[in-house]
Order: C-alpha cells, then structure tokens, then sequence
C-alpha cells in the first residue's frame, strides 16, 4: 500500500497548513516564484543556513518551524547543489526527500517544482513526483497497533506546484504506472510466506487481465506433461502445489518476437534438506523478489501502453524439507533432456531457472531473455547491496543494461563468463551437477549453469539480485524492506531501446 497519499498537481500557492518543500541551489539562490511565496522568510532561510552550515548541497536539507511570514506550520528547504549536474535520477532522489520532510503526523503539504532558473521542466517535475511516490510507500497491512507517534494519517495530500500543470500531468502518466508496478513488487516481496505460496502468488497474477495482459497459468500436471523435473524436484517437499506463470503484453507488431523476462519465484525457502541455519532464515520469504519483479514490470508496460512484445514467465515453488523432497545426489531430467546431479538442495533456484529458460526460448522465440533471481549470497560478497550482478553471452544487451542501470539508479556490474568453470559443474552420474562444489566463484557457477538452458543461442542476460531485491540498502525512495528493484531498470530498457 502506498501509506495512502493523495497527490496533485496544481500552480505555485503555499499551503495554508502543514510543510511546504522548496529548492535552492549551492548558492542558496531561488526560483521567481518560490521568492515571492517566502517573502521576508527568505531572510529566516539565509540566518538559519549560516547557523546550520548549509550551504545547498545536493541532497542537503534545512527546515524551520513555524516561519515567520509563512502561513505553512513547517519550511523544508532542500539543496540541489548545480542545477546544470542535475540528471533524472536525482529529481527522483529529491522528490524521495520532499517526500520524507512529511512528518508521520502531518497531513497535508506542497512541493514547489521549482529551481532558480524557473519552473521544472514537466520531466524534471513528473521525476520529482514519482519520487515522492516512491518514498510514500509503507507495508503495514498486517499491524493492528500503532505507537502514538508511528500511527499514520487517514491521508496525505500532498501537491506538487508546477509551472505547466497539463504538461506535467501528461509526463507523470507513464512514470505513475511504472511506480504502480514497483509497488506491485513490493508487495509482493513483502507478504509472508504462509499467505504468499506458489498458488496464491499465481492467483494474483490474474488480476493484470485488468490492464490487458493475457495471463496462463501452468499447474503441476502441464508441467509433468512439458518435462519440467528440475523445477518440479524443487517443490515436490512442499505441501503447496508449484506453478509456472505465462504473461503477455501484445503492444508491438503481430507476429514480432517478444521480449522475455523470467522471474525466479521461490516463496519460501528453507534450503529443503540441506536446510538453512535458523538465524535470518524468515527473510526467505523474499526468495521469490525476482518474480515480483516480472509481475510488476509487465504491470508496467501494458499499463503505459508500451509499443513492444513482452513475454513474462515466472516459476513459482516452495522449498521445504518434506517426506517426498529431493535429496543431494538425486538426479533429476530437466526440460531440456539434459540430466542434472543435485548436490545442495538449497542451490534451488538456478533449478527453477532452467526449466523456465527453456521453455521461454522454445515457445516464444524471444529476441533476448533476462532472467532475474535472488540466486546467490556469493554476489553479495563479490559487489555488496549496491549493484546487482550481470551475466551475460551479449555484448549488445548488456551494455544497454548498463546504460539504463546509471540512469535510473539501479545498477548492475558485469560479472564475467568463462568456459574455464565448467570444469566446476562436471558430474560422475548426470549430464552435470548444479553447483561447483567450492564457495569460490559461486556467483559465476551459478551462472555458468543457468546458460546451459539457454535453447537457440538466445540472447541473454542473467541478474543475480540477491543484494538488491530485499532487506537491501535503504535510499532516498525506498524504506521498505521488499526495494521492487528492477521494475524501473527493465522498462526503461524496453522504453529507451525497443519501443523507438
């Protein structure tokens, strides 16, 4: 849920309660409008900063309580250091901090879109909104209780003052949906496991029929019936039923390939036999971000009305150490025919990945495939919470990966492919085993694998989000422990690259 705010466009007026949120650049400097509305509070600002060491700093912020000259109860004066630095990113980042001036308390408030030169332009301004959004967002469906000073309002409105309100409006369209499908992810991210199971999760996939996205759901039987035994050996454990999800956004051309993303969604892992230690093992209920991920990007892009061919396809199961779970050293045939060793049961989702990567490939004929997953702690320790790792056998797709990464924020590191790992997957009994049997490089073996299911030469790209997806970095538009990361990543990858 998006801690219910109410947001508006409207012109330059100061709210006559609550915060009003203005900018000023390294210099301390003002846009006309915003000037006029402080008045003599303008002062107040240049005294405060003085005191205060502010000096307009991006991302710094100054704030006065009950300013004199101002009806508003509360001044938020954020830097945006040069104003010709500024990138979009950073309009959604200080949209994310007007956003976080609003007191668990206050009700209502207004940003004023607005730098020295003159208004923001409607991008910049439908950036900043979007932030704001994104900081709003609270998970708190399930408290029944609240401190008295965490309860939240009934409603925030909050207005974003403009200079061209159509056009502003017409700009945030597109980024109100997309911030609609990172919500979606967090959402779902965030429910527990015991609500949240394989064939709840595909339930809910249902409701993007409402966007126009037709939605096919594949249960056990299909899956037996398509060869599906190294996904299915991954939930045979688990009382819930696994379930593979199909999503389709007929935007662009009849007939052109489709873009595929593929989504690992394991609703709860416990590692199955080779079970997990105890401590933080409740954070596996985000195992399944990577689907999450799929579903909201897809929400996206038929929600915006996106001119391209998407495919979403998502494998959804539960990893639990049951009478009937798979043990190290079963060996499994995955869809490909090629038979696979398993050595660690807690090496599940590369598992789920196969089968669905095939089975993406030989149906649709994709033009590329990205496949996202909380597959490795390996990552973590290779690039931290900060980048997502990349692999990949496309030069091409990549790059564009890495472009659209630096833009929006969400960033992604290439990690390298080498035959020279293979080695690490060889088995005495299968076609393979699944992992290399070593800590060293498991990030890379975990990708090495997943190529193997790679039909028809496709281009691909694998991101392993297990930094990234959940209880990751904390930034200036997500306080949520469910981030909905890749959501913004991937669209503007079909925006900037495949819809011109």
């Amino acid at each position: 849920m998006t801690d219910r705010l109410k947001l508006s466009f409207g012109p330059f007026t100061a709210p006559a309660k609550g915060i009003l949120v203005v900018f000023c650049d390294d210099g301390l400097k003002f846009g006309g409008a915003t000037a006029k509305t402080l008045g003599s509070a303008a002062g107040l600002v240049v005294r405060a900063a003085k005191a205060e060491h502010f000096t307009g700093k991006n991302g710094t912020s100054l704030e006065l309580i009950m300013p004199e000259g101002l009806k508003a109860g509360r001044l938020a004066v954020i830097g945006v250091g040069k104003v010709a630095d500024l990138k979009s990113k950073d309009f959604l980042k200080l949209g994310g901090i007007a956003m976080g001036k609003l007191s668990a308390s206050a009700t209502d408030g207004a940003v004023f879109a607005e730098l020295p030169g003159g208004a923001m332009k409607a991008e910049q301004a439908a950036d900043l909104a979007q932030g704001v959004r994104l900081r709003a967002y609270k998970f708190d469906r399930y408290k029944t209780k609240h401190k008295d000073d965490e309860k939240p309002p009934a409603s925030r409105n909050v207005t974003i003052a403009v200079g061209d309100v159509a056009a502003v409006r017409k700009a945030f369209a597109s980024r109100d949906v997309i911030a609609d499908g990172v919500v979606i992810a967090r959402d779902l991210v965030n429910e527990p496991a015991n609500v949240l199971y394989p064939e709840e999760f595909a339930r809910r996939t249902l409701a993007l029929k409402k966007v126009g996205v037709a939605v096919e759901v594949l249960d056990v039987k299909a899956m037996t019936k398509l060869g599906m035994g190294a996904l299915l050996g991954v939930g045979q454990g688990s009382a819930r039923d696994s379930r593979v999800v199909v999503m389709r956004w007929d935007g662009g051309k009849k007939g052109e390939a489709p873009l595929a993303f593929i989504g690992k969604g394991v609703c709860f892992d416990t590692g199955g036999i080779s079970i997990k230690p105890a401590a933080s093992m409740e954070d596996m209920k985000g195992d399944m971000a990577g689907a999450a991920c799929v579903v909201g990007l897809m929400h996206a892009l038929a929600a915006r009305k996106a001119k391209v061919n998407a495919v979403g396809l998502i494998g959804l199961v539960e990893n639990m150490p049951g009478g009937n779970a798979q043990r190290p050293g079963d060996i499994v045939k995955s869809m490909s025919g090629q038979t696979i060793e398993i050595i660690n049961t807690d090496a599940e989702g590369r598992l789920v990945l196969a089968d669905v990567l095939w089975y993406a490939a030989k149906r649709f004929k994709p033009k590329f495939m990205v496949d996202l997953a909380t597959l490795t702690g390996a990552i973590i320790v290779a690039l931290g919470q900060e980048y997502a790792g990349m692999f990949s056998n496309d030069n091409e797709l990549s790059h564009r990966l890495h472009q659209v990464g630096e833009a929006t924020g969400e960033l992604v590191w290439r990690m390298p492919l080498n035959p020279v790992y293979d080695k690490m997957l060889d088995s005495k009994f299968a076609d393979m085993k699944h992992t290399g049997g070593t800590r060293w490089g498991g990030a890379i073996t975990a990708a090495q694998f997943i190529q193997r299911f790679v039909a028809d030469k496709t281009p691909w790209v694998h991101l392993d989000i297990a930094g990234t997806a959940f209880d990751s970095r904390q930034t200036d538009i997500n306080k949520s422990w469910g981030s909905g990361w890749g959501v913004r990543l991937l669209d503007k990858l079909v925006a900037d690259y495949y819809e011109k």
